[in-house]
């Protein structure tokens, strides 16, 4: 193998590695994660279904920690990473107060907490303008529910969202 092969098999081993690092957080919560049923809802009531894609809510997760007001956004300690611990209650699961440590136990969603609300992965549902109307009007009225695959780490991916 020549010098100038050797670099070339090298650079593409490197960039396999790098795509498999970029995407093995969505995929392994996919492929490994436990699935969890979250009450849905949609977050943008203005053009809510413009695209395909749709900023949605959970209406039983927190949408951010209670905290002291700091002086300024920046300054707050309290901001980075997030765990939501999730219970069952009937059919579907619900967050319990945010934690800045991993849950002993149970389920938990990994979240990120530097924006103006949690962003823990599952913040946007795609639904196809070929959609029944039916799933529109329940992501609106707050009555669809989200299918969500969370892995033992806490990543989340949201897998598809279903009427009641």
């Amino acid at each position: 193998m020549t010098p100038r092969t050797s670099r070339v098999a090298a650079a593409v081993a490197a960039q396999v590695v790098l795509v498999g690092v970029a995407v093995w957080v969505p995929l392994a919560a996919r492929v490994t994660g436990e699935e969890v049923l979250l009450r849905v809802q949609v977050a943008d009531t203005y053009e809510p279904f413009a695209d395909a894609y749709v900023d949605v809510a959970y209406p039983d997760l927190p949408l951010q920690p209670v905290r002291d007001e700091p002086e300024s956004f920046d300054d707050d300690p309290a901001r980075g990473t997030a765990y939501v611990p999730l219970t069952r209650e009937g059919s579907t699961w619900v967050g319990g107060e945010v934690q800045r440590t991993p849950p002993e136990s149970g389920p938990f969603l990994l979240c990120d907490d530097d924006s103006w609300r949690l962003r823990c992965g599952i913040e946007t549902a795609y639904v196809a303008s070929g959609e029944p109307e039916q799933l529109r009007r329940a992501l609106l009225e707050g009555d669809a529910v989200a299918v969500v695959k969370v892995d033992g780490g806490g990543h989340a991916a949201l897998v598809g969202v279903r009427v009641g």
